[in-house]
């Protein structure tokens, strides 16, 4: 079982950029697809984005055209590329497998966006 643990968060102007890492701890990615998810303060968990193992994507509507996932498997890690980010991009993000494993949650890495 693949563990992840996530990297790159922090505090950034609106319109300004981030890059988040999502790393293998244990295991390796093999098959599994790996996805980004976000929860902001008093909200629930969303998805945000996923990547196959043959790079097919797949992003919900309000990042798309910002935002863009990146696999390297000889690394087991999964990238977040963020552009372009809003306040409402504020949240903790998470990777995981997809569909995820409620037991392979990890501690996440703050994203704050300010306006």
């Amino acid at each position: 079982q693949v563990q992840l643990v996530e990297s790159g968060g922090g505090l950034v102007q609106a319109g300004g950029s981030l890059t988040l890492t999502c790393a293998a701890s244990r295991g390796t990615f093999g098959a599994y697809v790996i996805g980004w998810f976000r929860q902001a303060p008093g909200k629930q968990r969303e998805f945000v984005a996923a990547i196959t193992r043959y790079r097919d994507t797949n992003y919900i509507n309000s990042v798309k055209g910002r935002f863009t996932i990146s696999r390297d498997d000889s690394e087991s890690t999964v990238y977040l590329q963020m552009n372009n980010l809003k306040p409402e991009d504020t949240a903790m993000y998470y990777c995981n497998v997809v569909p995820p494993r409620g037991d392979n949650w990890g501690q996440g890495t703050q994203v704050t966006i300010s306006s």
